[in-house]
């Protein structure tokens, strides 16, 4: 788990019963942690597996030859596009 070593200013506070309470304190205890560490990295955790399923998908033989054949059929020309990325920007 790798996180940028800016300082911690933002606080996240949540409620809970008293049974979930006790077994995340169980938990942190037996990952030699403190609650809000334990929660912090299992969190970290689940957010980059949340992301990461959005980003990695999988595709058996079927989809696969289709992918790679919408991979490999030639582009066509777009004028309009060409113009889009050559003509300067009303920014510019």
């Amino acid at each position: 788990m790798s996180h940028s070593p800016e300082s911690r200013t933002e606080r996240i506070d949540i409620r809970t019963s008293p049974s979930v309470k006790k077994l995340l304190q169980q938990a942190a205890a037996a990952s030699h942690k403190n609650v809000s560490e334990f929660l912090l990295e299992q969190g970290l955790i689940a957010a980059q597996n949340a992301l990461t399923n959005r980003k990695v998908f999988a595709l058996d033989d079927e989809q696969w030859q289709a992918f790679q054949n919408a991979l490999d059929t030639p582009t066509t020309e777009k004028p309009r596009l060409r113009r889009l990325l050559t003509e300067p920007s009303v920014f510019e």
